[in-house]
């Protein structure tokens, strides 16, 4: 395992780098307190913990919607997390997903939710580094790509990576944090990182720049950061209600551990600040 990999191994299973039980037996333990049978889900059962990203579900819809992504295709999804937008490009789009993430227990949790929602006919997930996935060119129709660039280091071997492993014509998907123009520095911890030493932010000017460089037209690009910034503040303001009586459906805290609330703050002040923005956006390999 590389020194990147254990990062965000800490960053994003905690309490197992501390021998803590693993994060599937924790959110399989939490389903059954839930009244869920962690073998039998359904897709609004694990919501939750299945959409990593700001504006959740509808953000994955409003990313397949600009891609404009035909049933069938062929899609890699990069930095995939638990598996949710794989599972929704499957589910709803008629897609083939294939989701690949380097934190190993993302990659288990993926793989257990799909069998349990019933859609592991139409995803599979792999544990690889973005940079060196094991995978032969011209394997994919669509690459998507949701929060995860900014814990990448290096950007322009991912982009030559995603281009080895697109068709000729296929496209990007990016649905992407990128540095605001705030230079002042984060407020930390957010989702991303704990620490300034593991976050990648990148201007949009800069990530713009390195896609062309890569290879990569664009196609249709907007900033979202209102919406987002808007989903950020709903769910800030619920989050801090605290739990509600009786059992609760498992959510992002049972993954980021007891810093999520606190992450969840930060990146609201760091949206309204402009120290972060939201850029969703389509680029086709010619």
């Amino acid at each position: 395992m590389t020194d990147h990999a254990r990062q965000l191994d800490a960053h994003y299973d905690a309490p197992a780098e501390r021998g803590g039980p693993s994060l599937t037996a924790r959110l399989r333990a939490a389903f059954r307190e839930a009244g869920c049978d962690p073998g039998d889900l359904a897709l609004d059962e694990v919501a939750g913990i299945d959409q990593l990203h700001l504006g959740g579900r509808r953000a994955s819809r409003s990313l397949a919607a600009l891609g404009d992504l035909a049933p069938g295709s062929r899609v890699l999804d990069v930095g995939c997390g638990t598996g949710g937008a794989s599972r929704l490009l499957a589910a709803e789009f008629g897609a083939e997903v294939t989701g690949l993430d380097i934190t190993a227990a993302f990659v288990e949790v993926a793989g257990w939710l799909s069998r349990a929602t019933g859609l592991d006919d139409r995803t599979r997930f792999l544990c690889a580094d973005a940079a060196h996935a094991p995978l032969a060119d011209g394997a994919f129709d669509a690459v998507w790509c949701q929060h995860a660039l900014m814990n990448m280091p290096d950007v322009a071997g991912v982009l030559a990576e995603w281009r080895r492993l697109l068709v000729p014509g296929g496209t990007l998907l990016l649905h992407e944090v990128v540095a605001g123009g705030d230079p002042s520095p984060l407020r930390l911890p957010v989702p991303w990182a704990r620490r300034v030493e593991t976050s990648y932010l990148r201007s949009r000017q800069a990530l713009e720049a390195l896609l062309a460089e890569g290879g990569f037209v664009p196609v249709a690009v907007q900033d979202v950061t209102e919406s987002a910034l808007a989903w950020r503040r709903k769910h800030s303001r619920r989050e801090g209600d605290g739990t509600p009586p009786g059992p609760a459906l498992p959510g992002p805290g049972l993954i980021f551990g007891e810093a999520f609330a606190e992450m969840g703050r930060n990146l609201r002040d760091n949206l309204a600040a402009d120290r972060v923005r939201i850029l969703e956006g389509v680029w086709r390999r010619p």
